[in-house]
Protein backbone atom coordinates (compact mmCIF):
# COMPACT_ATOMS: atom_id res chain seq x y z
CA UNK A 1 0.00 0.00 0.00
CA UNK A 2 1.54 3.58 -1.05
CA UNK A 3 0.70 7.10 0.76
CA UNK A 4 -1.79 7.84 -1.78
CA UNK A 5 -4.08 4.24 -0.76
CA UNK A 6 -3.35 5.23 2.82
CA UNK A 7 -4.95 8.67 2.07
CA UNK A 8 -8.34 7.50 1.05
CA UNK A 9 -7.98 4.42 3.52
CA UNK A 10 -6.56 6.50 6.75
CA UNK A 11 -7.89 9.01 9.64
CA UNK A 12 -5.59 11.46 8.24
CA UNK A 13 -8.92 13.07 6.45
CA UNK A 14 -9.54 15.07 9.89
CA UNK A 15 -7.21 17.23 7.95
CA UNK A 16 -8.41 18.27 4.81
CA UNK A 17 -9.77 21.33 6.77
CA UNK A 18 -6.44 23.08 7.78
CA UNK A 19 -5.50 21.93 3.97
CA UNK A 20 -8.19 23.52 2.07
CA UNK A 21 -6.98 26.73 4.70
CA UNK A 22 -3.31 26.07 3.08
CA UNK A 23 -3.87 26.47 -0.42
CA UNK A 24 -6.85 29.37 0.13
CA UNK A 25 -4.12 31.55 2.21
CA UNK A 26 -1.07 30.45 -0.53
CA UNK A 27 -3.65 30.94 -3.28
CA UNK A 28 -4.62 34.86 -2.04
CA UNK A 29 -0.96 35.60 -1.09
CA UNK A 30 -0.06 34.54 -4.65
CA UNK A 31 3.00 33.23 -2.34
CA UNK A 32 4.44 30.23 -0.45
CA UNK A 33 4.90 26.77 -0.85
CA UNK A 34 1.36 24.14 -0.84
CA UNK A 35 3.07 20.66 -1.10
CA UNK A 36 5.52 21.47 1.45
CA UNK A 37 3.34 22.67 3.79
CA UNK A 38 0.78 19.19 2.88
CA UNK A 39 3.82 16.85 3.44
CA UNK A 40 3.98 17.90 7.41
CA UNK A 41 0.26 19.34 8.62
CA UNK A 42 -0.54 16.09 9.36
CA UNK A 43 2.64 16.11 11.94
CA UNK A 44 2.18 19.24 13.20
CA UNK A 45 -2.10 18.86 14.01
CA UNK A 46 -0.80 15.78 16.10
CA UNK A 47 1.84 17.57 17.73
CA UNK A 48 -0.31 20.75 19.03
CA UNK A 49 -3.10 18.59 19.64
CA UNK A 50 -1.40 16.30 21.79
CA UNK A 51 1.90 16.84 22.56
CA UNK A 52 3.32 20.19 23.26
CA UNK A 53 2.23 22.26 26.46
CA UNK A 54 1.93 25.91 25.20
CA UNK A 55 -0.13 29.12 26.07
CA UNK A 56 -1.27 31.04 23.71
CA UNK A 57 -2.05 33.90 26.03
CA UNK A 58 2.03 33.37 27.25
CA UNK A 59 3.94 32.15 24.08
CA UNK A 60 7.35 32.78 25.85
CA UNK A 61 5.62 30.57 29.39
CA UNK A 62 8.61 29.47 30.97
CA UNK A 63 7.11 25.53 31.10
CA UNK A 64 6.33 25.45 27.48
CA UNK A 65 7.79 22.98 25.06
CA UNK A 66 9.35 24.41 22.14
CA UNK A 67 8.60 23.59 18.10
CA UNK A 68 11.44 24.93 16.09
CA UNK A 69 10.39 24.20 11.67
CA UNK A 70 13.48 23.95 10.73
CA UNK A 71 12.46 23.95 6.92
CA UNK A 72 10.95 26.91 7.14
CA UNK A 73 9.22 27.18 3.57
CA UNK A 74 6.63 24.85 4.67
CA UNK A 75 5.47 28.13 7.56
CA UNK A 76 1.59 28.42 6.23
CA UNK A 77 1.29 24.72 7.65
CA UNK A 78 2.51 26.30 10.91
CA UNK A 79 0.68 29.28 10.82
CA UNK A 80 -2.75 27.37 10.36
CA UNK A 81 -1.73 25.47 13.23
CA UNK A 82 -0.99 28.64 15.09
CA UNK A 83 -4.56 30.19 13.89
CA UNK A 84 -6.24 27.49 15.34
CA UNK A 85 -4.93 27.23 18.59
CA UNK A 86 -4.96 31.08 19.65
CA UNK A 87 -1.72 32.23 19.04
CA UNK A 88 -2.39 34.54 15.88
CA UNK A 89 -5.69 35.44 14.05
CA UNK A 90 -7.87 34.91 10.91
CA UNK A 91 -6.97 38.86 10.18
CA UNK A 92 -3.22 37.68 10.31
CA UNK A 93 -3.53 35.17 7.67
CA UNK A 94 -5.29 36.94 5.47
CA UNK A 95 -2.50 39.57 5.51
CA UNK A 96 0.38 36.80 4.87
CA UNK A 97 2.83 38.58 2.37
CA UNK A 98 1.54 41.97 2.75
CA UNK A 99 3.28 44.97 3.76
CA UNK A 100 1.31 45.18 6.91
CA UNK A 101 1.53 41.73 7.78
CA UNK A 102 3.56 39.75 10.51
CA UNK A 103 3.39 36.69 8.06
CA UNK A 104 6.00 35.91 5.96
CA UNK A 105 7.28 33.45 3.65
CA UNK A 106 9.32 32.22 6.34
CA UNK A 107 8.58 32.32 10.41
CA UNK A 108 9.86 35.44 12.03
CA UNK A 109 10.61 35.05 15.89
CA UNK A 110 10.74 38.59 16.59
CA UNK A 111 7.05 39.18 14.55
CA UNK A 112 5.18 36.05 15.05
CA UNK A 113 3.89 34.93 18.56
CA UNK A 114 4.47 30.70 18.73
CA UNK A 115 7.58 31.13 16.65
CA UNK A 116 10.56 29.97 18.37
CA UNK A 117 13.06 30.77 15.55
CA UNK A 118 13.68 32.47 12.65
CA UNK A 119 14.04 29.78 10.12
CA UNK A 120 14.66 29.59 6.05
CA UNK A 121 18.41 29.28 5.82
CA UNK A 122 18.43 25.52 5.82
CA UNK A 123 20.39 23.11 8.49
CA UNK A 124 19.81 26.09 11.28
CA UNK A 125 16.66 25.57 13.36
CA UNK A 126 18.44 21.80 14.53
CA UNK A 127 20.90 24.01 16.06
CA UNK A 128 18.94 26.19 17.55
CA UNK A 129 17.05 23.20 19.21
CA UNK A 130 20.15 21.51 20.21
CA UNK A 131 21.13 24.77 22.08
CA UNK A 132 17.78 25.22 23.55
CA UNK A 133 17.67 21.40 24.85
CA UNK A 134 20.93 21.47 26.15
CA UNK A 135 20.22 24.90 28.15
CA UNK A 136 17.06 23.23 29.63
CA UNK A 137 18.98 20.33 30.79
CA UNK A 138 21.43 22.81 32.17
CA UNK A 139 18.81 24.55 34.50
CA UNK A 140 17.26 20.97 34.97
CA UNK A 141 13.80 22.21 33.12
CA UNK A 142 12.03 19.37 31.99
CA UNK A 143 10.21 21.39 28.68
CA UNK A 144 10.51 19.00 25.36
CA UNK A 145 12.15 20.38 22.62
CA UNK A 146 10.99 19.44 18.83
CA UNK A 147 12.62 20.44 15.64
CA UNK A 148 11.17 19.43 12.17
CA UNK A 149 13.72 18.79 9.25
CA UNK A 150 13.48 18.32 5.31
CA UNK A 151 15.33 15.54 4.02
CA UNK A 152 16.84 17.96 1.11
CA UNK A 153 18.28 19.84 4.66
CA UNK A 154 19.57 16.60 5.74
CA UNK A 155 22.15 16.97 3.24
CA UNK A 156 23.48 20.06 5.12
CA UNK A 157 27.04 19.51 7.48
CA UNK A 158 25.41 21.57 10.12
CA UNK A 159 22.51 18.76 10.65
CA UNK A 160 25.28 16.13 10.89
CA UNK A 161 27.37 18.14 13.11
CA UNK A 162 24.25 18.75 15.57
CA UNK A 163 23.56 14.99 15.38
CA UNK A 164 27.18 14.19 16.48
CA UNK A 165 27.15 16.91 19.57
CA UNK A 166 23.33 15.63 20.59
CA UNK A 167 24.36 12.11 20.86
CA UNK A 168 27.64 13.12 22.71
CA UNK A 169 25.78 15.33 24.92
CA UNK A 170 23.03 12.55 25.60
CA UNK A 171 20.22 15.32 25.08
CA UNK A 172 17.23 13.22 25.42
CA UNK A 173 14.89 16.00 25.67
CA UNK A 174 15.51 16.56 21.94
CA UNK A 175 13.48 15.08 19.39
CA UNK A 176 14.08 15.57 15.58
CA UNK A 177 11.61 15.01 12.68
CA UNK A 178 12.55 14.31 9.39
CA UNK A 179 10.17 15.10 7.23
CA UNK A 180 11.43 12.29 4.03
CA UNK A 181 8.84 13.63 1.47
CA UNK A 182 11.29 12.59 -1.09
CA UNK A 183 12.91 16.32 -1.87
CA UNK A 184 16.44 15.46 -2.03
CA UNK A 185 15.97 12.31 -4.35
CA UNK A 186 15.72 14.45 -6.93
CA UNK A 187 19.13 15.87 -6.78
CA UNK A 188 21.09 14.75 -3.87
CA UNK A 189 19.46 11.20 -2.19
CA UNK A 190 20.14 10.42 1.14
CA UNK A 191 19.88 6.94 1.46
CA UNK A 192 19.57 4.84 4.14
CA UNK A 193 18.32 7.98 6.24
CA UNK A 194 18.16 5.31 9.58
CA UNK A 195 21.27 3.53 9.81
CA UNK A 196 22.65 6.90 9.37
CA UNK A 197 21.37 8.19 12.25
CA UNK A 198 21.45 5.44 13.78
CA UNK A 199 25.01 5.11 13.08
CA UNK A 200 25.32 8.98 15.15
CA UNK A 201 24.40 7.46 18.20
CA UNK A 202 20.22 8.64 17.99
CA UNK A 203 17.00 6.69 19.14
CA UNK A 204 15.63 5.97 15.39
CA UNK A 205 12.42 5.48 14.63
CA UNK A 206 10.51 5.69 11.16
CA UNK A 207 6.65 5.78 10.29
CA UNK A 208 4.48 6.79 8.21
CA UNK A 209 4.06 10.89 8.82
CA UNK A 210 0.55 11.23 7.59
CA UNK A 211 -0.77 7.92 9.79
CA UNK A 212 -2.09 9.23 12.87
CA UNK A 213 -2.14 5.52 13.94
CA UNK A 214 1.84 5.49 13.14
CA UNK A 215 2.53 9.28 14.71
CA UNK A 216 0.32 8.60 18.24
CA UNK A 217 2.24 5.05 18.31
CA UNK A 218 5.53 6.33 17.73
CA UNK A 219 5.18 9.46 20.45
CA UNK A 220 3.52 7.07 22.69
CA UNK A 221 7.37 5.11 23.21
CA UNK A 222 9.69 8.28 23.35
CA UNK A 223 10.80 9.31 26.68
CA UNK A 224 11.93 13.24 27.21
CA UNK A 225 13.90 12.10 29.28
CA UNK A 226 17.88 13.68 30.30
CA UNK A 227 20.77 12.08 29.85
CA UNK A 228 19.76 9.18 27.10
CA UNK A 229 20.01 9.23 23.57
CA UNK A 230 18.12 11.92 21.40
CA UNK A 231 15.36 10.99 19.28
CA UNK A 232 14.49 11.00 15.79
CA UNK A 233 11.60 9.96 13.70
CA UNK A 234 12.16 10.01 10.13
CA UNK A 235 8.50 10.36 8.60
CA UNK A 236 7.91 9.75 5.58
CA UNK A 237 5.64 12.04 3.44
CA UNK A 238 4.00 12.80 -0.18
CA UNK A 239 4.80 16.12 -0.75
CA UNK A 240 1.64 17.79 -1.54
CA UNK A 241 -0.43 14.42 -0.34
CA UNK A 242 -4.46 15.74 -0.55
CA UNK A 243 -4.49 16.91 -3.90
CA UNK A 244 -4.09 14.16 -6.71
CA UNK A 245 -2.82 16.44 -8.71
CA UNK A 246 -0.26 18.23 -6.95
CA UNK A 247 1.69 15.01 -5.07
CA UNK A 248 5.10 14.39 -6.15
CA UNK A 249 7.75 16.96 -7.44
CA UNK A 250 8.52 18.93 -9.63
CA UNK A 251 6.54 22.20 -10.48
CA UNK A 252 4.42 22.04 -7.78
CA UNK A 253 7.52 23.07 -5.17
CA UNK A 254 6.64 26.85 -4.75
CA UNK A 255 4.09 27.03 -7.53
CA UNK A 256 0.80 29.12 -7.49
CA UNK A 257 -2.21 27.61 -8.52
CA UNK A 258 -4.35 29.10 -11.36
CA UNK A 259 -7.64 30.39 -10.37
CA UNK A 260 -8.73 26.42 -12.34
CA UNK A 261 -6.71 24.70 -10.30
CA UNK A 262 -7.36 26.72 -7.09
CA UNK A 263 -11.31 25.44 -7.35
CA UNK A 264 -9.81 21.56 -8.36
CA UNK A 265 -7.86 21.85 -5.57
CA UNK A 266 -10.65 22.64 -3.10
CA UNK A 267 -13.26 20.04 -4.76
CA UNK A 268 -11.04 17.81 -3.98
CA UNK A 269 -10.55 18.81 -0.08
CA UNK A 270 -14.59 19.11 -0.35
CA UNK A 271 -16.20 17.18 2.41
CA UNK A 272 -17.97 13.71 1.42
Amino acid sequence: MDLREEDILGNNIINKDLRKRIIEIVYNAQEGHITSSFSIIDILAYLYENILKFDNKKPLWEDRDYFILSKGHGCVALYVILQKYGFITEDDLRQISSKNGILGGHPDITKVPGVEASTGSLGHGIGTALGVALGLRIRSRDNKVIALIGDGESNEGTVWECALVGANLNLGNLCCIVDNNGSAAQVLPVPDMQKKWDAFGWETYVINGHSQDDIQNVFGKIKFEHNTKPKVIIANTLKGKGVSFMEGHGSWHARIPSADEFKDALKELADD
